[in-house]
């Protein structure tokens, strides 16, 4: 399955072979859930967004005009579903019961400057322009995917994309230097 055209794939499915189905999301799904996150949705919102795009597929499948596509279509679907997650409003999260954040090994403090240092690192890359954040969400969350259909999805010249990724990365790495949030030796 893996040699098969995404266009391929969609056929197969359609005529109802699992095996292309499964192919397609195991493909796509980075994809998508990277869409939902990109929202800064909830881990259960953005579960449910990935469930509604699917889900759309499923209903569209036959009528999609350009099935070699399917990322792009993918994410439009996500984005719009991402949209009306926000819409619904927040969703309360159920308590769990307590547990130790840390394991027996490691200390409580290094949680916190794990977390100091997470929180630091995320502030600077929204700081980034909106279509760094983009191009950098998909190398992070999809990095199964072809620059072909990232550069499709994203709606950005395939040529450009690997230059302008590079620039991202150095971006968000500079700012994490002068920050003091990223030492020089990690490269």
């Amino acid at each position: 399955m893996r040699e098969q055209t995404t266009a391929d794939l969609v056929a197969m499915a359609g005529a109802g072979d699992q095996d292309a189905w499964q192919e397609l999301v195991r493909r796509h799904l980075g994809l998508v859930w990277s869409v939902a996150r990109s929202f800064r949705l909830s881990e259960n919102d953005a579960a449910d967004v990935c469930q509604h795009t699917w889900l759309a597929l499923v209903r569209h499948l036959d009528q999609l005009r350009e099935p070699a596509r399917l990322a792009a279509w993918l994410v439009t679907t996500a984005q719009r579903e991402s949209l009306r997650a926000l819409a619904a409003g927040v969703r309360e999260t159920p308590v769990e019961q307590w547990t130790t954040p840390w394991d027996e090994e490691s200390r409580p403090e290094d949680s916190v400057l794990t977390g100091e240092r997470a929180a630091a690192l995320w502030r600077l890359f929204t700081g980034l322009p909106e279509r760094c954040q983009r191009i950098l969400r998909f190398v992070a969350y999809s990095p199964e995917l072809s620059y072909t259909e990232v550069a499709d999805a994203l709606g950005i010249p395939v040529g450009s994309l690997g230059p302008t990724r590079a620039r991202c990365l150095a971006a968000l790495r500079q700012r994490a230097l002068t920050a003091g949030v990223l030492e020089e030796a990690v490269r």
